[in-house]
């Protein structure tokens, strides 16, 4: 048997998001580092379970289908005691929910604001921003046991794609904004915003349960010849490179990993003062911050930031090196090797 550490990565998430996302590239990332031997533990996602399996993550797929589906626990747990893992590590709370403690270190990773109601039997905890690390704490989880690891980004480079894509006039101010299509995104106080800047579009990339209510909306303002609906993509960095700024209108954001997209991808981003995203843009270094659905102020946001060239240039310049030295993909991947060799003292 191999000497090196055993880690289960344990995910119990949806068809899509960017918490499942990030899923994968660190699990890729961890198994390429050749330092562990690694095991997913998933839903039955096939498009999921084949990523992993093709960049050489070990996957199975389970049902997690909550507390009463006995059967499909009991095969999760058998298959987990049966690779006789070091670490655990749960992500999010049906995952946690469903993952005893044992004859391994238990580590919870949270990249949100979550209840507390299922993290309570770890050993450890990661949370992905500052803000969440102290959600932690004040909720009663050991200091000492609480570590700050963020995301990085997907760093494949990528081509950009024509400006006129989608039906969209090649000679345009053009936006980006991406993510679910959910009320904590805000997309509506954007769309709000985008009435005052006449001449620019909007490419919405994502799906979700707002999205009949957003295309409502779009309609009631006059915008349908202006913002084009992409639906769920999975080439979010590509269209960063197409266009002139990024917008995450978040109402709630744990920590926006969108953000370390923009930062790796050279796209100016202007973001709303979220959890997430407020902690970790420098408002006029690495980006603008409006206040939470605030119209007018990002509005105007939208406005100095197409108008200014010189200035997302600099936003970019500074945000690719704050990128490189804190959220990069060897750093992070750097970070969670060490953390859990620490704490299984290896």
């Amino acid at each position: 048997m191999s000497d090196k550490l055993r880690v289960a990565q344990v995910l119990a998430g949806a068809e899509h998001g960017g918490a499942e996302n990030f899923f994968v590239r660190l699990s890729v990332a961890l198994q390429a580092s050749g330092q562990i031997d690694e095991r997913a533990f998933i839903r039955r996602h096939g498009h999921r379970l084949d990523a992993l399996r093709s960049q050489g993550v070990e996957a199975e797929g389970f049902r997690f289908g909550g507390s009463l589906d006995f059967y499909d626990s009991w095969v999760y747990r058998r298959r987990l005691n049966k690779f006789n893992p070091d670490v655990v590590m749960t992500w999010m709370g049906r995952a946690s929910a469903a993952t005893p403690k044992g004859d391994y270190v238990l580590v919870n990773r949270l990249g949100h604001y979550y209840k507390l109601k299922y993290y309570q039997q770890a050993d450890y905890w990661v949370g992905i921003s500052k803000g969440i690390c102290r959600h932690l704490i004040e909720g009663g989880m050991p200091e000492d046991r609480v570590v700050h690891i963020p995301n990085f980004a997907d760093e494949t480079p990528v081509e950009p794609l024509p400006r006129d894509s989608f039906n969209t006039p090649a000679d345009v101010p053009l936006l980006l904004a991406a993510g679910r299509l959910h009320v904590n995104k805000g997309f509506d106080t954007l769309l709000r915003a985008l009435v005052d800047v006449p001449d620019a579009f909007l490419w919405l990339a994502g799906s979700g349960p707002e999205e009949q209510s957003l295309t409502s909306l779009c309609t009631e303002l006059g915008l349908d010849q202006r913002v084009r609906f992409l639906g769920w993509r999975n080439d979010v960095t590509a269209l960063m490179r197409s266009v002139d700024a990024f917008v995450c209108p978040s109402r709630h954001e744990g920590l926006g990993s969108i953000v370390m997209e923009s930062f790796a991808h050279r796209c100016p981003i202007i973001a709303t003062r979220s959890q997430g995203p407020g902690e970790v843009i420098e408002n006029e270094k690495t980006g603008l911050l409006t206040d939470i659905d605030d119209v007018g102020q990002l509005t105007e946001a939208i406005k100095r930031t197409l108008g200014n060239e010189t200035l997302r240039q600099q936003w970019v310049d500074n945000a690719s090196g704050v990128y490189a030295s804190t959220y990069s993909r060897e750093v992070i991947v750097s970070s969670y090797l060490d953390f859990y060799k620490r704490i299984t003292n290896r």
